[in-house]
């Protein structure tokens, strides 16, 4: 079974969001997400500074199987981008929810964090087979 912190928010299209001291909020895969890829190989993460929508692809992470695009569940500016992935994509296989982060932003709206699925809501998508 796939690791689910419970003082994240999650999206039914396996991303994570965790609220960092001082407003910003961080961002990245769940251990679903990258189980389900394998190996990565390549993480492209979005340029600081960059204004994203939700439901806007942010990144894109490839692994030996096949590249996706990461969506942003909430709206806001790019303030800080994991550079460490550039040169060891695997973080995010070893760690999707500490040294695999993959972005932080500046939200529009921090309190549409509070509208993402509970650990138990995306605990209950996945024994549903929702992707």
């Amino acid at each position: 079974m796939s690791k689910i912190p419970a003082e994240l928010r999650y999206t039914k299209t396996h991303e994570w969001v965790r609220s960092l001291p001082g407003g910003l909020i961080e961002l990245g895969i769940t251990d679903h997400a990258q189980g389900e890829l394998g190996e990565l190989v390549f993480v492209e993460v979005p340029e600081e500074g960059k204004r994203i929508g939700a439901g806007e692809a942010y990144a894109v992470v490839e692994s030996v199987k096949a590249a996706s695009d990461v969506y942003s569940p909430i709206a806001g500016q790019v303030m800080e981008v994991n550079t460490a992935l550039a040169s060891t994509p695997e973080l995010i296989n070893q760690d999707p929810f500490g040294a695999g982060w993959i972005a932080r932003l500046k939200p529009d709206d921090a309190a549409s964090v509070g509208q993402l699925l509970s650990a138990a809501d995306y605990e209950a998508a996945l024994q549903a087979g929702e992707d």
